[in-house]
């Protein structure tokens, strides 16, 4: 399907916003605390806070540039706001006042007008009008003034790339790193805003892409920070329409206990969260989207229990590499799940009162792996002791496992399948009606080649169908390697081991952590997309929004049609000899300077053929047979086969085909798939057309088997070939073509005088 990575708008369809839109504000601070903000109308938004620390601060933002939208949804970026004034009605709940020392206060960050970077501070208190927790604010900004008291120093406001309003607890104490006495829940709300003067509308992306059959993943942990009509507006834009998986992250969603150095051991979603979270749900269902709220095993590692950790048999601690890190909840610990039940619960309550389906997703439950020794992560304390004379030791999962180790990783399994049975079934008890369950698995992990008895652990056989109501499945790893024939591979085996029937399977293709892959990593997960599609998986993610408003990722919708054949599989059917004529062709410009020197820029990396096949029909019986083909073909509208009389061997042209003639490539170890090519030189031309049956191929040398011809010359092996090995192939093969002209000009008297006609055909690209 067609795609793009848009960097900005090219004549796209924009429209107009207030500046100071409250749908565009974001929240900053620094953890322990939470916060979050919602957009309760046109002109209206509020923020809930909770404080733990005297000297936490949350920012309420307002960016010049946007940086966080898809570029064809993104409003412009304009720092000049002079004569530019801004109006609204502040209240506030359990923060500092705006009367009091460090009051809310909007801090400006630009450049002065000399172009030196610098700050201003202005004290909301100096241009109010009200009580100091309900007052209008009016912010003339061309006559702002920082300072707590005014007179101040004047603002330079030409040059502003972003401002805020900072929030602080009451309690405050500039710096200090003491715990407030008791958990400080707090909230702003901002009304009737309004901006006025110049510059007071900014030009703002309208693209809606139609349906494209795609569906979107999100995360809180990446989006906390927006508003959620923000994120909806960019899903619903960009085309995506049905489920939104969401997950709800491990480290922004909880609330801690009040030594603030761990969760609360009962499980209980924070103030800001619930906010957030009300909202979201409540905009997805009134825009047609069915939210699916996904919860994983994986907590922030600073906020979890230690005993609720998984462990490995050294009893290291089971932690991600994230920065910070987080650590995998072991599925025996009874005070663990009962945390992970009761969040659940809550989403449950959440998504029933914003009139949502409860859909429910278990992500990527499973045993944790030490990335750098492969050691499981199976020997927390309820396992030692309820495993007893079934414990033995694994330290390394890629060593061969005996019957005992083996038993071993089963058991781990069974408690890995039980833990996420108990999490569906609070799930359905929690719910006043039907609740779907899904489960998300991560094969590259789950099915690691490298590691061939982990499945008995993270892939148990109590998942198989219909454990569970759909099973999802993500292997961005291995897509973005280009394992092809490992990703195939793990299909077949979740198949046969689990049995869920492909209308009840769920497909993620993504993602893309570092920018700089983008332009090689998402045409690979736009062709997984179609790839799952033509499999019959009916529901596809893309994983995961942000990554696709930051590099630009837009999918075009597929129309359904009749497709049309443009090439028959048939062969030319007069025998050519040696009378056809045969004429490669290149696109070469060239540019003459003004001292009469040649600049010559190939444009073509290959040759394409042209040949006139007039001169090898030889009676009149065989001019009817052309004309027949000729029409059959609907003229250039078709392709078909056509033998070069010339060079249709891999052997020299017309030898006899060796499995030793061309490389058609080089083994890394993931690869599966490789193109038939002629090679000339430096010059290699892919080969559509192979002849069945001629096909031979080598790896080393050595003749191979465990291969077969997908069609278009795609060599596919059932094992990736080893890396640094060398792929050859030998073959016969036909040329694409199609009849160059639109007419078939024979004359019956030049004919018998035994002057030939022109047929003229000219060679296909294809692609493979």
């Amino acid at each position: 399907m067609a795609f793009w990575l848009a960097s900005k708008r090219r004549k796209q369809h924009s429209d107009w916003i207030p500046r100071f839109d409250p749908r565009f504000w974001t929240v900053n601070f620094p953890r322990p605390m939470m916060a979050s903000v919602v957009s309760t109308s046109h002109n209206a938004m509020r923020v809930d806070c909770e404080f733990h620390y005297e000297g936490e601060l949350a920012g309420l933002i307002w960016e010049s540039e946007d940086t966080l939208d898809h570029p064809l949804l993104a409003y412009e970026t304009r720092r000049d706001y002079a004569h530019t004034v801004l109006s609204f009605r502040w209240r506030s709940s359990d923060l500092v006042a705006l009367d009091q020392p460090h009051g809310p206060t909007l801090t400006i960050e630009g450049r002065d007008a000399s172009g030196t970077e610098r700050a201003w501070y202005v004290r909301l208190w100096n241009y109010a009008e009200g009580s100091p927790t309900d007052a209008v604010v009016t912010l003339p900004f061309s006559q702002l003034q920082s300072g707590y008291v005014l007179p101040g120093e004047t603002v330079h406001p030409a040059d502003i790339d972003r401002m805020f309003i900072s929030l602080a607890p009451q309690g405050y104490v500039e710096g200090s790193t003491e715990r407030l006495s008791t958990l400080v829940t707090a909230w702003a709300e901002v009304s009737d805003l309004l901006c006025e003067g110049d510059h007071a509308m900014l030009e703002v992306g309208d693209i809606m892409l139609p349906a494209h059959g795609e569906q979107m993943a999100t995360a809180y942990d990446d989006s906390f920070n927006q508003t959620p009509a923000r994120l909806l507006r960019q899903v619903e834009g960009l085309g995506y329409r049905g489920r939104i998986v969401h997950y709800v992250g491990m480290s922004h969603y909880y609330r801690l206990a009040g030594n603030v150095e761990r969760v609360q051991y009962g499980g209980q979603l924070c103030g800001p969260c619930e906010a957030w979270h009300a909202d979201f749900f409540a905009r997805a269902v009134g825009m047609g989207f069915a939210p699916i709220t996904s919860l994983s095993f994986e907590l922030l590692a600073q906020h979890c229990p230690n005993w609720w950790k998984q462990r490995d048999w050294s009893w290291n601690f089971a932690e991600t590499g994230w920065d910070p890190p987080s650590a995998l909840l072991s599925p025996l610990i009874g005070d663990a799940m009962t945390f992970l039940q009761s969040i659940a619960a809550q989403f449950v309550a959440l998504m029933e009162a914003a009139g949502a389906e409860v859909l429910f997703q278990i992500g990527e439950p499973w045993w944790w792996v030490q990335p750098d020794t492969r050691a499981p992560c199976i020997f927390d304390g309820p396992s030692r002791t309820e495993w007893g004379d079934d414990l033995v030791a694994i330290t390394d999962m890629r060593e061969p496992m005996n019957d005992a180790q083996k038993l071993l990783l089963d058991r781990a399994g069974e408690a890995l399948a039980n833990a996420t049975s108990a999490l569906a079934q609070s799930v359905r008890d929690a719910a006043t009606g039907e609740a779907e369950i899904l489960l998300l698995a991560f094969t590259p992990t789950v099915l690691d080649p490298e590691m061939p008895e982990l499945y008995r652990a993270n892939m148990p056989s109590d998942w198989a169908y219909p454990a569970f109501d759909r099973l999802q499945l993500e292997d961005y790893d291995w897509l973005t390697a280009g394992a092809d024939a490992a990703r195939r591979t793990a299909l077949d085996f979740t198949d046969q081991r689990l049995g869920y029937p492909i209308e009840k399977q769920d497909y993620f293709s993504g993602f893309v952590l570092d920018p700089a892959d983008a332009h090689e990593f998402w045409p690979l997960i736009d062709t997984a997309l179609d790839e799952a599609r033509e499999r019959g998986v009916t529901q596809r993610f893309v994983w995961a929004l942000p990554q696709v408003s930051r590099d630009g990722y837009t999918r075009l919708p597929r129309y359904e049609e009749d497709e049309v054949n443009a090439f028959d599989d048939v062969a030319y059917p007069l025998a050519l000899g040696r009378d056809a004529s045969v004429s490669p062709e290149f696109s070469t410009s060239v540019a003459v300077t003004s001292s009469g020197h040649e600049r010559r820029n190939a444009l073509w990396s290959d040759a394409r053929m042209r040949y006139d096949v007039g001169p090898g029909v030889r009676s009149q019986a065989e001019m009817r047979v052309l004309i027949d083909f000729f029409r059959a073909r609907y003229g250039p509208a078709r392709g078909f086969r056509l033998r070069d009389p010339y060079d249709y061997s891999s052997n020299g042209g017309d030898g006899e085909p060796t499995a030793q003639d061309e490389l058609i490539g080089t083994g890394d170890g993931l690869a599966a798939d490789f193109q038939l090519c002629r090679n000339y030189g430096e010059q290699k031309r892919p080969i559509t057309r192979p002849e069945a049956g001629s096909i031979l191929v080598s790896v080393d040398g050595v003749p191979a088997s465990g291969w077969s011809h997908l069609g278009k010359g795609i060599i596919r092996f059932d094992a990736p070939p080893a890396a640094g090995t060398e792929i050859r192939a030998g073959f016969r093969f036909d040329v694409p073509v199609r009849f160059a002209e639109d007419r078939l000009d024979v004359s019956g008297a030049t004919f018998a005088a035994g002057e030939a006609p022109s047929v003229p055909l000219i060679e296909i690209r294809e692609a493979s």
